[in-house]
């Protein structure tokens, strides 16, 4: 890998302008694409084998109409009641606006028959359930749009309206602009700091806004093949804004050295590009496969979103070892302009002796400093023994979004429990048939007010009421009754009264997690049926899931034991409820794999056992202590209100399987540098403690430059009104922190003093199967400055 970085790296530095043209108009134009196909992403939480996607698929299949599920248009009176003649005139309007939309499938007005239970009990509240075609990995933004400007009737009305379900979240998307600009001007003070000049400060930040800008557009086109996460693009913009900045950290700072220590201009940006940039490729290779290994998961949701990721993290190490080149070829020498200093000294005026005093101290009391550092990690850890997974719902969203809106005013007319109704798919062995008792009843009734009809006419026409007028007189006063009945005949014809369905029904409505359950509907062939069932609880709410799990493991099974049918819950919820109880399942195998994975990585680059070991151990535990930050903010509320949050939330149920890809990949960056250093003064001295104190004192300053950076951009996306952004934001800048401070500066440095000279040791026959890695290619220049030496120099003619 060092020849041809070398090579290109040079490249790209003699022929900076057009490298760096090609790359802005390259840019230009997959954005320019990207722009015109525009976004589409999909938060489809199928998981073949659960119930939520059973119960999908079947309802597909056989009730179409029904599989989506509906979104409530909620609507408030401001003045007055909902019924009152002009607020439901504007409530009509607005559903026949809606029934012109395309992608609206239904739309039931509140006042309908088929709408019941829609309207508060004080006449306050009402929503129009408005069915789409397009599921929630399907619709786009452009048609969410548009149902929501259909809402328009009822909002000139001076009612009230908020848009829920996953039409209203499509449309509440939080905007990340200030986190980028807070994160973008942290880092500018930061590298500011680190190099002592703005012409160098200048080039990370270029570098890693230019591959941000093509990693959207190239994941926005990527929407249009596989299903992006919605939450995908802002992680892939805080994961790339990241690494960009810190691999180009890191080349520049070699580049720098290299020049203070005599090198010439272009051979060191092609050394830099080689050496430090090989640290870079090998680093950004170990996070993408700790984010493409998220498809071994079999959860399509976490596989898109670590390809995603990926993306970023492909284009932040392409733009370092290409443009980053180029920028340094066209910058020169005005590399060391425009001078700043922050603080009593230079950062090129010094040597980072208080990194070796550090290290020396570390070094010499290496247990001391292994307790400490593990003592405060395993503190920080101690919150993840309760770990919940759990779902997001809108109610986390910022009260200024419609979704959330929709959440409030839901709860408030109809409890918390009707933002997230379950289906209850039904699939039956035999044709649902009307319950032949109900009807009989209903029967005997009809024949009972037939017979009253009949002798109050004939009492009439005994008084001298003429027939006709007798007939109309009795009619008028029996109209009431006449009208119950038929209903009631009508309802008992229906197979949605098949007993297996109303025994079904009454037994999850018996339950006392459940509020409400509506009529069974039933397709043609009458042998799949489905019903709403509304809990008492909010979606997040812990205790949703044990009411649906009581229902799938006890209610349900003791109601149809017998009955020739199979039943699925189904619906948003339960589709979080299952991804929650597939993640935890999976969690152990995805932390096995990717450990696994990096440990064979790293020796092979390192060339021994107890060094990736080391890695492993370190990185697990940075890694607990993040999760368990995470569980003591957000699953215990604590400081919650200071990040934006009403309080204790959730954590949603992919975020510790994506963190944990993501922090172990980023965490391996600073191994590698780190490492490198050890492991080249140890290779040129043999002394095992000293090539510590010297790796610490070499990569300590720069390390600590690039984790602040990346504490920073995380950081900052705590200003994102979404929960869950504001969890990985948390949970990644703790993390980092946490590795770059208490593992990589005590206890890596411990543990490698304690190991001393054993820490390199590999077996011979494992060495000679080992696939050669050199990260940094210290022998390649080795050998090729032999090579230079031992050439004769040139005749000098007289």
């Amino acid at each position: 890998m060092t020849g041809p970085l070398y090579r290109l790296g040079g490249f790209c530095s003699r022929h900076h302008w057009p490298v760096i043209g090609l790359w802005i108009a390259a840019v230009i134009a997959i954005a320019g694409v990207a722009n015109v196909v525009g976004e589409k992403t999909s938060d489809n939480l199928t998981l073949p084998g659960t119930g939520s996607t059973n119960a999908q698929n079947l309802l597909s299949d056989h009730l179409p109409t029904q599989a989506n599920g509906t979104n409530p248009v909620v609507l408030k009176a401001e003045t007055g009641k909902i019924t009152d003649s002009k607020n439901k005139q504007a409530v009509e309007d607005t559903v026949k606006s809606l029934r012109k939309v395309d992608v609206v499938q239904r739309a039931v007005s509140p006042f309908s028959d088929a709408a019941k239970g829609a309207i508060s009990k004080d006449k306050q509240i009402a929503y129009i359930s408005v069915a789409l075609t397009e599921n929630q990995g399907d619709l786009t933004d452009e048609e969410a749009e548009t149902v929501v400007d259909a809402e328009q009737p009822a909002r000139d009305a001076g009612l009230k309206v908020a848009t829920g379900g996953y039409l209203g979240q499509a449309v509440s998307k939080a905007d990340t602009e200030s986190s980028e600009a807070i994160g973008l001007a942290a880092a500018v003070v930061i590298l500011m700091f680190a190099f002592g000049t703005v012409t160098a400060m200048i080039l990370p930040i270029v570098t890693a806004v230019l591959g941000l800008v093509a990693s959207l557009a190239i994941i926005k086109l990527l929407g249009h093949v596989i299903e992006v996460p919605s939450v995908a693009p802002t992680l892939a913009t805080m994961i790339g804004l990241g690494v960009g900045i810190d691999y180009a950290l890191f080349i520049v700072t070699r580049h720098k050295l290299q020049l203070k220590d005599g090198m010439e201009m272009r051979e060191s940006i092609a050394r830099a590009a080689a050496t430090a940039g090989g640290a870079v490729v090998f680093a950004g290779i170990t996070v993408v496969i700790a984010l493409v290994s998220l498809v071994f998961s079999g959860i399509p949701f976490v596989g898109n979103m670590g390809y995603s990721a990926a993306v970023a993290v492909l284009i932040a190490v392409t733009a370092a070892v290409t443009l980053l080149p180029a920028l340094l070829g066209a910058l020169g020498e005005h590399i060391h302009s425009l001078r700043v200093q922050l603080g009593r000294t230079h950062p090129d005026d010094h040597e980072p002796h208080g990194w070796a005093r550090w290290a020396r101290g570390v070094v010499n009391r290496p247990w001391r400093s292994l307790v400490a550092s593990v003592g405060i990690l395993i503190v920080l850890s101690l919150p993840v023994l309760d770990l919940q997974l759990g779902a997001s719902d809108n109610g986390e969203l910022p009260k200024s979004t419609t979704a959330r809106q929709a959440f409030d005013l839901m709860s408030e007319g109809f409890g918390p429990g009707s933002n997230g109704p379950l289906l209850i798919g039904v699939e039956l062995g035999s044709p649902a048939k009307p319950d032949q008792s109900q009807l009989k009843q209903v029967n005997q009734k009809q024949d009972q007010l037939n017979q009253q009809i009949a002798e109050q006419e004939q009492q009439l026409e005994t008084q001298g009421v003429p027939e006709a007028q007798a007939q109309q007189q009795v009619q008028q006063q029996t109209a009431s009754q006449s009208q119950q009945l038929a209903q009631q005949k009508k309802l008992a014809e229906s197979p949605a009264t098949d007993p297996r369905l109303t025994d079904l029904e009454n037994a999850i409505k018996k339950d006392p997690g459940i509020r409400s359950v509506s009529p069974a509907t039933v397709d043609k062939k009458g042998t799949v049926a489905v019903f709403t069932a509304v809990m008492t609880t909010a979606p997040s709410d812990p205790d949703t899931i044990d009411t649906v799990n009581r229902l799938r493991d006890t209610v349900v099974p003791n109601a149809i034991k017998g009955k020739d049918m199979t039943v699925f819950a189904g619906g948003q919820t339960a589709g979080y409820i299952d991804l929650a109880a597939r993640i935890a399942d999976k969690l152990p195998q995805m932390i096995l794999i990717v450990v696994g994975l990096s440990f064979i990585v790293l020796m092979c680059a390192f060339r021994s056992l107890l060094v990736p070991l080391k890695a492993a151990v370190a990185n697990l535990l940075s890694v607990g202590a993040a999760y368990g930050v995470v569980t003591f903010v957000f699953q215990e509320g604590h400081g919650a209100t200071l990040i934006g949050l009403d309080g204790a939330v959730p954590i949603a149920s992919y975020v510790p399987l994506l963190m944990f890809a993501i922090l172990f990949g980023l965490s391996m960056d600073y191994e590698v540098f780190l490492m490198t250093q050890i492991q080249e003064h140890y290779k040129e001295e043999g002394d095992a403690h000293k090539a510590v104190v010297d790796g610490l004192a070499n990569t300590g300053r720069v390390i600590t430059s690039a984790a602040l950076i990346m504490v920073c951009v995380f950081s900052s996306f705590v200003l994102n009104g979404n929960a869950v952004v504001k969890e990985f934001g948390i949970g990644l800048a703790v993390a980092i922190a946490i590795d770059a401070t208490i593992v990589r500066c005590l206890a890596v440095p411990a543990i490698m003093a304690l190991m001393g000279d054993r820490a390199w040791w590999l077996p011979k026959w494992l060495d000679r199967v080992l696939p050669p890695i050199s990260i940094e290619g210290g022998d390649y220049f080795d050998r090729r400055d032999a090579q230079r030496r031992q050439e004769p120099e040139p005749a000098v003619s007289g």
